[in-house]
């Protein structure tokens, strides 16, 4: 870890922080959650958590930007700009940031782009119980194109998250709180309130760009049925 963070704070980072309402994913989540419950026969979990929604819908945004799945190669000399090469991927290969008993580790869900948000879940749900046994297999940490951290399952709101030295992106979700907000008609109402901290490779990515994605992928978590819309 030593060397890696070493390495990765060499990057020009750029912060964006944000909030999402998760009013609506909680919804959508429950109905998922019964329907798993209606077919316990195809199904190796009882219900899913909020994260493969989130995994989903952040390729889905991806396929609109793919620069934030990108990766900036360079020369032996990272300063020499003649040398340095923007590569695209296709594979929406979407690392988590997981505290184990081991310390932290990142493994990635492969090719999300072709797979269901249950399939999702039924791929998080296998590093979930790999990682508590220290058992995941080394393909599962290679390759990896953009990352998420749910830090907020441990605590805190906003945080300034590292990137991955092979990724121009990477995203922490704070402690989900039940806050007051004003509805259309100004009332005061309760809303699930998620913090959400971006870190983007500055040399790669403008503010505008990771401002315009990041809205993209709130309004797919805050309007779940859109995600519908992007179906082939």
């Amino acid at each position: 870890m030593f060397k890696s963070m070493t390495k990765s704070l060499s990057i020009p980072h750029f912060g964006y922080k944000d909030q999402f309402e998760l009013d609506a994913a909680a919804n959508y989540r429950k109905v998922i959650t019964k329907y798993i419950s209606q077919h316990p026969d195809r199904f190796s979990f009882t219900k899913i958590s909020y994260m493969p929604i989130f995994i989903k819908s952040l390729s889905v945004a991806l396929t609109h930007y793919p620069i934030l799945n990108a990766c900036l190669i360079t020369g032996e000399d990272p300063t020499d700009a003649n040398k340095v090469q923007i590569k695209y991927r296709g594979s929406h290969n979407i690392g988590l940031a997981m505290d184990t008993p081991q310390g932290l580790i990142v493994p990635n869900i492969k090719n999300v782009q072709n797979k269901s948000i249950l399939e999702v879940a039924e791929d998080l749900n296998r590093l979930v119980e790999l990682g508590r046994k220290n058992a995941i297999p080394p393909p599962d940490f290679k390759d990896g194109t953009i990352t998420l951290s749910n830090v907020g399952t441990i605590g805190g709101t906003y945080a300034s998250p590292v990137l991955v030295t092979s990724e121009v992106a990477i995203c922490a979700l704070g402690k989900t709180q039940t806050l007051p907000r004003y509805n259309e008609e100004g009332q005061v109402v309760p809303k699930m309130i998620m913090p959400v901290s971006w870190s983007a490779d500055h040399r790669v990515v403008d503010g505008a760009t990771i401002a315009r994605f990041a809205n993209l992928w709130k309004l797919y978590i805050e309007h779940p049925e859109l995600l519908a819309s992007e179906l082939r």
